[in-house]
Parts: C-alpha cells; sequence; structure tokens
C-alpha cells in the first residue's frame, strides 16, 4: 500500500485496530523453524533451532551442509560485496553458509546481496537476546520488490548468543561445518496432505497480486493432478476485516464493506473516488468461496483452480470486467450451476451474518502449531505457516515434504505430469464439435484455452468463448494470393497473419 493510500485508509484502520483491542483480541504469529545442527568445532556440535525466512526458497523435505563464512568487510551485508561471487564455492568444496549481522537494512537485502557473491544460503545472526523471530517481506511498495522474486537461497536467524558462538569460531580459525534441516518443518501425519492458500481475486494490487495470480496459473496443473488423485485436501481462504459499529455509516465502510459492515477489504486503488471498491472484491471473493462449495459437492473441488485463473484472464479490473456477468460466464463455461453459486452467496445487503464469511473470520484465528493469519497471500501446509517464495517448484517441494518418504505420488517426482483437464468438457475451452477443433490444450501446469491453428489456418479469439477463421490468413496459400487481395508484398501479408 502506498503512503497515499495508506492515509486513506488509516482512520479504518485505526477503527479496525481499536475495535480487536477493546474486545480483546491479541495477534498470534507463529515462528516456523528448521533445525540446524553443528557437526564441527566439537565444543559447539549439536543441534539448535533456527527460524525460516518468509522468503527465498527453503529446502522443504531436504537437507544441505555447508561451511559457515564471516565476512570480515560488510558484516551486515548491506552493502554489495567486492569481487566477482567471493563466497561461491570451489569444485569439491562444501557450500558457503555466509554468517551476517542482523540490522542497518532489510533482511531480503542482506540475503540478495549474499546470493549474488554467491553465497548458498544465509545465516543472519540477531543483535538482541529474545525468541527467534521470522525475517519477513518488506513491505510491497519497497525498493526491494525489485528482486525480492530473484532470491532463491535459503536463509534463517539464529539467536545472539548462538551467532556470536559461530562467529568466535571463525574468527579463531575453526572450521566450522553445519547442516540445514528442513525434513521436520512440514508434519505428515498421514498419508494426505491438506493445505491451504490465503489468496485473493483484487487483480489490482501491485507486485504481490502479480505474484499471486502467476502463482495460481502455475500451480494449477499440480494441485488438480494431487486433488484428483485423492491425495491432498486443498482449500481456498479470503481475509475479511469487519466495521466497527460506529463506523458502519461512514463513507470508508460503505464502499469497502458488505452486510452491514460485517466483511470489507480494502479499496483496490486505495482511492475511494475511482475505479472498483472494496466491497467488489469481498463480493468477488464470496463468489469464489462459494464456487469451491458447489464444485466440493459435485466431487470436483478442482475446478476452484480453473475458475481463479480464468475469472483473473478474462475479467479483469483494468478492461472493466470484474463484475458479475463476466464472473457468470466463467462459472456457465466450467460447468457449474450458476443458480447455486448465487443461492450460496446470499444478499450482500443483508443485516446478518453471512455463513461462509463469518467460517472465514474465524479460521482466520490461528490453532494448534499456526498462528493467526493476517498478510496476503498466505499458504499453509498440514496446519504450518509456509516460509518461503509463492512459487510452483517451491511450494510443491513444501507439499511433497509432508509425505512420508517413498509414498509421495508422481507428482512429486516428475515436473512434466499432464493434468489431462481437456477429456472433461473440453477443459471448459471454446470446440467446434463438427470440424473436432478445439481451443484446449493439456500441459502439466493445468489446460489453457489457447485458439489453434487448423490445416494452415489459425483460429483468432480468447479460446474460452469464440476461435474464428482468420479468412485473409486462410487463403494465403491460394497461388493468386497477392492478386486476389492486391497486395504487392507477400511479407506484408504474412505479417498481418502473424
Amino acid at each position: 500500500m502506498g503512503e497515499l493510500g495508506f492515509r486513506r485508509t488509516l482512520p479504518l484502520l485505526l477503527a479496525l485496530l481499536a475495535a480487536a483491542a477493546a474486545a480483546g483480541v491479541e495477534a498470534r504469529f507463529v515462528v516456523e523453524k528448521n533445525s540446524l545442527m553443528v557437526t564441527s568445532p566439537t565444543s559447539l556440535r549439536g543441534r539448535r533451532d533456527s527460524a525460516i525466512g518468509n522468503f527465498g526458497i527453503p529446502q522443504y523435505g531436504g537437507s544441505m551442509a555447508g561451511a559457515v563464512v564471516y565476512p570480515k568487510d560488510n558484516a551486515n551485508a548491506c552493502d554489495d560485496f567486492d569481487g566477482k561471487h567471493p563466497f561461491r564455492a570451489k569444485p569439491g568444496a562444501m557450500p558457503t553458509f555466509l554468517l551476517i549481522d542482523r540490522g542497518d537494512c532489510l533482511f531480503a537485502k542482506k540475503v540478495w546481496n549474499a546470493q549474488n557473491a554467491g553465497a548458498s544460503a544465509v545465516l543472519v545472526v540477531d543483535d538482541k537476546d529474545e525468541p527467534l523471530i521470522t525475517m519477513d517481506l518488506p513491505r510491497e511498495d519497497d525498493e526491494a520488490a525489485n528482486y525480492i522474486q530473484n532470491i532463491t537461497i535459503p536463509s534463517a536467524l539464529i539467536d545472539k548468543k548462538f551467532g556470536e558462538q559461530l562467529k568466535k569460531a571463525v574468527k579463531d580459525g575453526e572450521m566450522v561445518n553445519v547442516n540445514l534441516d528442513w525434513r521436520e518443518a512440514v508434519p505428515h501425519p498421514d498419508d494426505r496432505v491438506e493445505y491451504e492458500l490465503w489468496t485473493n481475486s483484487n487483480d489490482e494490487c501491485g507486485p504481490k497480486c502479480d505474484m499471486l495470480m502467476n502463482f495460481l496459473k502455475e500451480f494449477k496443473g499440480a494441485a488438480q493432478l494431487l486433488e484428483k488423485g485423492g491425495y491432498s485436501q486443498f482449500t481456498p481462504h479470503y481475509i475479511t476485516w469487519y466495521c466497527p459499529q460506529a463506523f458502519v455509516i461512514s463513507k470508508q465502510c460503505k464502499s469497502q464493506c458488505i452486510n452491514h459492515g460485517r466483511y470489507c477489504a480494502p479499496d483496490p486503488e486505495q482511492d475511494f473516488s475511482t475505479g472498483y471498491e472494496g466491497k467488489d472484491v469481498v463480493v468477488e471473493n464470496l463468489r469464489q468461496l462459494c464456487v469451491y462449495k458447489v464444485a466440493n459437492e459435485h466431487k470436483k473441488p478442482w475446478v476452484w483452480w480453473d475458475y481463479a485463473t480464468d475469472f483473473h484472464i478474462r475479467c479483469p479490473m483494468k478492461e472493466k470486467k470484474y463484475n458479475k456477468k463476466c464472473a457468470e460466464t466463467v462459472i456457465k463455461s466450467l460447468g457449474l450451476d450458476v443458480k447455486k453459486v448465487d443461492k450460496c452467496m446470499g444478499d450482500p445487503n443483508a443485516d446478518y451474518d453471512h455463513p461462509l464469511l463469518k467460517m472465514e473470520q474465524d479460521a482466520q484465528i490461528g490453532k494448534g502449531s499456526r498462528g493467526d493469519v493476517t498478510i496476503l497471500p498466505t499458504l499453509v501446509v498440514n496446519n504450518r505457516q509456509y516460509r518461503g517464495k509463492l512459487e510452483r517448484k517451491a511450494v510443491l517441494k513444501a507439499i511433497c515434504a509432508g509425505f512420508e518418504e517413498t509414498t509421495e505420488p508422481n507428482v512429486c517426482l516428475s515436473d512434466d505430469i499432464e493434468s489431462n483437464e481437456c477429456l472433461n468438457d473440453n477443459g471448459g475451452c471454446w470446440q467446434d464439435k463438427a470440424a473436432n477443433v478445439t481451443a484446449c490444450r493439456d500441459t502439466f501446469r493445468g489446460r489453457v484455452c489457447e485458439c489453434p491453428m487448423f490445416n494452415g489456418v489459425q483460429f483468432k479469439g480468447d479460446g474460452y468463448s469464440n476461435c474464428e477463421r482468420n479468412i485473409f490468413c486462410s487463403h494465403y496459400a491460394h497461388p493468386n494470393f497477392d492478386l486476389f487481395y492486391n497486395i504487392t508484398s507477400v511479407s506484408a501479408a504474412l505479417t498481418a497473419c502473424m
């Protein structure tokens, strides 16, 4: 949220916080940890806890051994390191785990600089005596947005006392070797992994929204294979806030809330005078919950992934299509009952609790090993909050770590298994049954709806509701093409057909 948007929504946010405080609600944040084993020197040998960073790619289900290096200069890693990859391990040597100090700049900036210098992992030493905390993502409008998605190495925070012991050992010339272990970071209580994604239908909130939408499209195929095989149980969730009773009739609450202030979302543009309103987002979020509910009742919960991705492609805010009419077109194309979805949604102007949205607000409160959900997006696997980059391979690795070894499904073992969605109702894509032409194409990332090339003719359209022959281009193979269309440049004609 930009500074201007923050100022506009600050009164409402403060009111919400005040109401929560008055109700005695205390946020509960759980720090997800992995095990760190020191194998040398002997004096430090043993197992310690470290807090997994909320960015980069932790090696869920695996472990990594490395040699600890503490830099002589730039110990807080807030600046670029001199030289070309000074910490890249030589062939045959153990990977370098760079030990750096907390403070003076963002956690993510430190890890980014260490990665660029060739480090394979980063251990950040806390600068105060306190329980371990999670190194979190920076604000989305920060300069870190330029590199945060490119951090690929794991990182962890260690406590001050332990960090000082490691630094002393390195300075004394000791060989310091450690093993980072993520194998128990995700519990595996049974042969099915349960995971949930706290998401949002808003597609105009900047880098975080772009990251989320890209993840949904990339992960869809794997998610559907896991679900169809009975290997997982996925549940989508949506965060909402409530408007304190004293502010229900305010302009802010009326534009951002439904059901008389019970369920609210921030204004998409952080500007109450233009574009869509927060209540538009709440309504679409509710629709997506109902799509999941109806699909689940038909024993096809994986259809939610098709709806969420198709809606994003077909009904974007920037094209002014983020509305009920466009949403219903998507619902129909996927073979779901629009009336059942409407009945589930109910009346957004009603002055009573909505059963689904009330359950969502209750679910935001942490239980057991999972903390409160306060940020978007949040992924939870077997009731443990996922830490790291929201990226297909990284998330799949975390989910697959929830299976006992040797029990993983094939999707965990191969990158290129197709989801075969086109076999069912043509995947909701356009088709010409008479000509046996379809826009549906299966990939390991799920099906895509793209107008095909057929008998040398490129069809044009959105791939969902229409694909039409490009008549001009279909005649390109005609021997008198240039005379027929009075075109002297065949290359120009070819360009027009691309």
